[in-house]
């Protein structure tokens, strides 16, 4: 098993469509990339933590690549926006690809190389690629969100 850690808004419907790939064994929603312990949800929506909302997921290599997961996150949100998502604005919805490894700083930065290059902006691509920082799990009433209230994705 591996895991990967992303930033994409608002993480209801990212963890929601990460739920749903082959190989995805477990999912979880949380806090990376801020300075305080034990951050709340509350707490992070101050924007005076420096954390992202993030999906955290493990995932068998043998069944999905990290390739296939990145490319997963950037159809589920715009790499565009900067600190925000859709009508969600702040901080903690910036696009952020948190890596664990040299690996996977290596296939991420490809992977907006890639991107940027494919003309499918014409906004320049801003997700930040960032060593993963100490992972702090949100309440239980975020995780799996969206399928505790029988919906499968979240539309911005």
């Amino acid at each position: 098993m591996e895991k990967a850690t992303f930033g994409g808004g608002c993480f209801w419907g990212v963890e929601a469509s990460f739920r749903q790939v082959k190989g995805v064994k477990a999912t979880s929603v949380g806090f990376m990339g801020g300075f305080q312990e034990q951050p709340t949800y509350k707490d992070v929506c101050t924007e005076g933590t420096g954390h992202a909302e993030v999906v955290q997921v493990e995932f068998e290599p043998g069944e999905v690549s990290y390739d296939e997961l990145l490319a997963v996150f950037f159809k589920v949100h715009d790499p565009t926006q900067h600190n925000r998502q859709g009508p969600d604005v702040g901080t903690q919805y910036r696009s952020a690809i948190f890596v664990h490894d040299a690996d996977q700083e290596r296939r991420a930065r490809a992977a907006l190389v890639a991107l940027e290059a494919s003309g499918l902006y014409v906004r320049p691509v801003v997700t930040e690629v960032v060593p993963a920082t100490p992972y702090w799990l949100a309440e239980d009433y975020h995780q799996q969100y969206l399928e505790k209230r029988g919906q499968s994705e979240c539309h911005l």
